[in-house]
């Protein structure tokens, strides 16, 4: 018979197994999603031929960099050795390592850009080890995805999700090339959605903590249906490896710009013609904004769609479309993604004024073209108590700088401009939400500004505009 110690010590046993399996039917099972989604999922290696040199010896792989030294030796070694030349020397050849994933039977495979950029040639290796030599049917740097086309009947493909229905905390997984291993696994969840990051204006990157490592770019991203969701592209690192910080493409993104390539050629993408900033806790109480939130219109291109639509500076754009725009990075996001010629409705705040514009996007242009900064003497001289001496500008500056008026700083002393960081050659546009047409008025207008609250100004410093804010204590 057993006693009572006996009992509890097997009623605990299972109360922890219980927690155990528990635990484990939580988890998800990623092994069916790895065996079928597989056999779609692609090498990809590059080669560029470079100048050639009279030393021996192969060229690193850039993948390489960064890391530890027993590391990158072993690869180093492991690498096949370049051809010589008739002259003795090597021939140089790059070579890239990446993944990607074929979308189509008759085999359209998807990658990043970055991944065979400037190659002569590029080699797509199946999960059966052979290899095919893939045409570059098209690029887009701005997104980072490009499109490639081998000779095939019948391959395996992936299933292509909705990146839209991902929500944050959902489990996903990548399987690529990491340092060349093919075929690697890293799962995960989602981080985050709608991240921008420097000098990627038209991608709201999905941040996922999916362990990324270089040859992980132009992989998938699966959610647990199977479903490719996102094109692996790029991590943050200190160190040359994963930090748990990665960031993938949006197939929503990725596919549209797949199917322009595919039939045009090349990507088209809406545009308005502004320059925009983030508003700020300053910047919303200068606007008269119940909280820091929209797009701030710094700059408006002349004769470009927003101007035509009746949007000026100082404008602060709340909703596109009825979709808001949270923070500044939304609207390109949003914009960008729009056919030229789309009909879109813009709510605004003009002075502490909501209104609703109503406007026609334009074509994003191939290469934007930043005015150039004038400044020079004019005629007449203001001082204030900003600590600021300006001139008037001259009738060619304002040409050159595609504005009506404003007045150019020429000297800083101690005062509230140098602790603004404002500098000579600036020039001032608006202050306190009023445009400056002389440098009188911008006198009048400075010794007029509200004491102990939030002021803004529009400043233009080599042709690029943004607005700034400030307290004046007295």
């Amino acid at each position: 018979m057993l006693n009572l110690k006996s009992c509890m010590t097997a009623v605990a046993a299972l109360l922890l197994l219980g927690q155990t399996l528990v635990a484990r039917a939580e988890l998800p099972d990623f092994t069916p999603l790895v065996e079928e989604a597989s056999p779609a999922v692609v090498n990809i290696s590059t080669r560029q031929k470079l100048p050639q040199r009279g030393a021996a010896g192969a060229q690193a792989m850039p993948d390489l960099e960064g890391l530890p030294p027993m590391l990158r030796e072993f690869f180093e070694r492991n690498m096949p050795q370049a051809p010589r030349n008739p002259q003795g020397g090597r021939q140089r050849e790059a070579q890239s390592l990446g993944s990607g994933f074929i979308i189509s039977q008759d085999g359209y495979v998807l990658t990043n850009n970055h991944v065979v950029a400037d190659a002569d040639e590029i080699i797509v290796r199946l999960s059966d080890r052979s290899e095919l030599e893939a045409k570059l049917i098209g690029a887009d740097p701005r997104t980072d995805v490009a499109l490639l086309k081998v000779q095939g009947k019948d391959l395996p493909i992936v299933k292509i999700g909705k990146s839209d229905e991902l929500k944050v905390g959902s489990w996903v997984l990548a399987i690529g090339s990491p340092f060349g291993f093919d075929h690697s696994v890293t799962a995960g969840i989602v981080s985050a959605k709608g991240r921008s990051l420097p000098n990627e204006n038209y991608v709201p990157f999905i941040q996922t903590d999916v362990a990324i490592n270089p040859g992980n770019s132009g992989g998938p991203l699966f959610n647990l249906d199977g479903e490719v969701v996102g094109i692996n592209s790029q991590i943050f690192t200190r160190s040359g490896g994963f930090m748990g910080l990665s960031f993938a493409i949006p197939i929503d993104v990725a596919m549209s710009v797949a199917d322009q390539l595919k039939s045009e050629g090349k990507v088209s993408r809406g545009w308005l013609g502004v320059v925009i900033q983030e508003v700020n806790k300053d910047l919303a109480e200068s606007f008269g904004l119940d909280k820091p939130a929209g797009a701030l219109v710094a700059q408006v291109q002349e004769g470009g769609p927003a101007a035509k639509g009746g949007l000026q500076v100082g404008d602060v754009i709340l909703s596109m479309n009825g979709q808001p725009i949270v923070v500044s990075a939304d609207l390109p996001h949003l914009v960008g993604n729009l056919k030229p010629g789309s009909k879109i409705k813009l709510e605004v705040v003009r002075g502490g004024s909501r209104k609703t514009l109503d406007m026609a996007i334009g074509a994003l242009p191939e290469d934007g073209d930043e005015m150039a900064a004038a400044t020079g003497d004019g005629v007449e001289r203001s001082s204030n108590r900003l600590g600021v001496s300006v001139v008037e500008l001259t009738d060619e500056q304002k040409k050159a700088l595609d504005i009506q008026g404003g007045v150019v700083i020429k000297d800083v002393q101690d005062g509230p401009a140098a602790m603004m960081g404002l500098r000579p050659g600036d020039v001032i546009t608006h202050l306190n939400n009023q445009a400056i047409p002389s440098a009188k008025a911008f006198t009048q207008i400075a010794k007029d500004l509200p004491k102990n609250r939030s002021v803004s100004m529009r400043v233009l410093r080599q042709g690029r505009a943004s607005f700034i804010t400030f307290k004046l204590a007295e």
